[in-house]
């Protein structure tokens, strides 16, 4: 499950995604395991990053469940049963927070690299 986090992570990361965040929601929800959230600069931005995603997730044999915003391309969601990305704009992000949302969820320890992106 990490794994698919992970590589998540590295997909958002080779696109450019800034303040990537992941966390573990196996104790605090139970429609998923894990959030990665992340900010693109743009809709073009972010329409690319999900596209990464998408595109590096599919070569590995894992394919959506469901998109939801990639047209608005504002918050995007992606949902991989196990875990959701959410993509978002600066300003959306901020609006809703997912990670005071989520405050009680662990977040992951991510390479330096791609958490500081």
């Amino acid at each position: 499950m990490k794994s698919k986090v992970l590589k998540i992570v590295e997909l958002a990361f080779d696109k450019k995604a800034v303040d990537i965040t992941a966390l573990d929601l196996r104790k605090t929800a139970n429609f998923c395991d894990f959030f990665v959230i992340l900010t693109g600069t743009s809709a073009t931005h972010i329409k690319s990053i999900a596209d990464g995603i998408n595109e590096g997730l599919r070569k590995g044999g894992m394919r959506t469940h469901h998109v939801e915003g990639y047209r608005e391309s504002r918050w995007v969601a992606l949902d991989y049963f196990s875990v959701i990305v959410h993509i978002f704009d600066e300003e959306t992000r901020l609006f809703y927070d997912l990670e005071h949302l989520w405050s009680d969820a662990p977040r992951l320890k991510l390479n330096e690299k791609a958490s500081s992106a």
